[in-house]
């Protein structure tokens, strides 16, 4: 089939590699120029393992192609999918829809009689409803995506489920077409009404932030009595009602993603009357965990960090991304930095993008480079090659042998036993300090 991809961001552009590599002929769409230019010459902007292969491959064979015009992509698609962004509004928690509603605008003021536009965006139910309203002379569909940053590529072609919010069976009809390989590998297809597809995502975004600050929440209550949350995780996750995943306790959720959309949710709940005010005790438990770290560091430091060299491990709000946005990381690192200490971070793919946002911090060439004469090291995203620091080799390298690790993934006990002071989240110290 032929299709559209409006907006090539994080989103956009590993859909339209992904649908070439599915064996359509994809047409993707920014207002952006210079992006336009560098995904033509087969170059991703952003860190998504697997992508840059794809796309190189299908700019090369022609299946794939980038443009600026709306024109043309709306004589060129049978099915558009509009994947622009739905920021945070700056004078609400609300989501700021001008991008979404610039896209269908833009394209429908081109596309003939009935083109189905399907809508990929998280947006606040109700909008697929609005757009549909609003532009008669052409046909809507929802299809939310669930796409983790890091396994983009394998999410888009391998999903554990594909959620067609859908109004006709014509556009239930394309959508299953434009999905053919995906359906006959086994995918699970649920098809809904509007509001239903638009609430899949806000509501799995919500439950997944829930978990994330249940188990935030418990640590909590393990650092006030000396537990050990990490058991406590291990021990509830065998029951499986409830699942080990996403009950590591540490400095919590970022991203573009789950703490915009928990805020979003809750806040369209309000205009519609319902109320969700459990979501902004989610919120506001994730951010509890930055103040915790914060403390931790302060404590380590003798009180305040004033002078004190620290190395902050991380920059991405999680491995296998570039991605800042809301980055506990360096939501920390900025803090202390404030508070007058000497802040160094090294990321391994996060850099450029730190840099441009965080220009004060400073940056290191690798781990090591960030450890040299540090007072204190914060372990903030769980790169492997973090992981994989030697105790011994990190402690020749520190002025003094002191970490917290913010993930929950380092052994407290082989770091001690290197002589290091160790902290972390809902855990007793090694030895049994509380």
């Amino acid at each position: 089939m032929r299709l559209t991809v409006i907006g090539t961001g994080y989103l956009g552009a590993t859909h339209a590699a992904c649908m070439a590599e599915l064996g359509h002929e994809v047409l993707g769409v920014d207002v952006d120029p210079d992006k336009v230019a560098a995904l033509q010459a087969g170059r991703v902007p952003f860190h998504e393992p697997v992508l840059p292969e794809l796309l190189a491959r299908h700019t090369a064979s022609g299946r794939l192609r980038f443009t600026t015009s709306y024109e043309e992509a709306a004589a060129f698609g049978e099915v558009h999918f509009i994947c622009v962004g739905t920021p945070q509004r700056k004078d609400s928690e609300g989501a700021d829809l001008r991008y979404v509603d610039a896209a269908f605008a833009s394209l429908a003021r081109y596309a003939g009689e009935g083109a189905l536009l399907v809508g990929k965006s998280t947006v606040p139910v109700g909008t697929a409803r609005r757009l549909a309203d609003t532009h008669t002379g052409v046909e809507i569909a929802w299809n939310p995506e669930f796409l983790r940053e890091g396994f983009a590529v394998e999410d888009t072609l391998r999903p554990d489920r594909l959620v067609l919010g859908i109004g006709s069976e014509h556009a239930e009809t394309l959508l299953r077409a434009v999905y053919a390989p995906v359906i006959g590998a086994g995918t699970p297809v649920v098809t809904a009404d509007f509001p239903t597809a638009e609430l899949v995502k806000t509501a799995a975004n919500a439950f997944l932030a829930t978990k994330i600050s249940f188990i935030n929440a418990m640590a909590e209550v393990c650092e006030a009595t000396g537990g050990d949350v990490s058991v406590l995780a291990e021990a509830i996750g065998h029951d499986d009602r409830i699942g080990k995943k996403f009950l590591r306790a540490g400095v919590g959720f970022g991203g573009g993603c789950l703490p915009k959309d928990i805020r979003a949710f809750a806040h369209r709940a309000d205009e519609l009357g319902v109320s969700l005010e459990f979501l902004r005790e989610v919120d506001a438990i994730n951010m509890r965990r930055r103040d915790r770290v914060v403390e931790l560091a302060r404590d380590l430091c003798g009180g305040a960090v004033l002078g004190a060299r620290i190395a902050v491990l991380g920059a991405a709000f999680k491995p296998d991304s570039d991605d800042i946005r809301d980055s506990p990381a360096l939501n920390v690192a900025a803090r202390l930095r404030l508070d007058g200490a000497d802040v160094t971070v090294y990321d391994p793919e996060a850099m450029d993008n730190a840099r441009k946002a965080f220009p004060l911090l400073g940056y290191a060439l690798s781990a090591e480079d960030a450890l040299r004469g540090a007072d204190l090291v914060l372990h903030l995203t769980e790169w492997p090659q973090f992981r994989e620091l030697a105790p011994e080799r990190a402690r020749t390298l520190v002025s003094r042998p002191r970490i917290v690790d913010g993930r929950g993934t380092l052994d407290g006990a082989t770091w001690a036993a290197a002589g290091w002071e160790f902290r972390a989240l809902g855990r007793p110290a090694p030895g049994g300090e509380g």
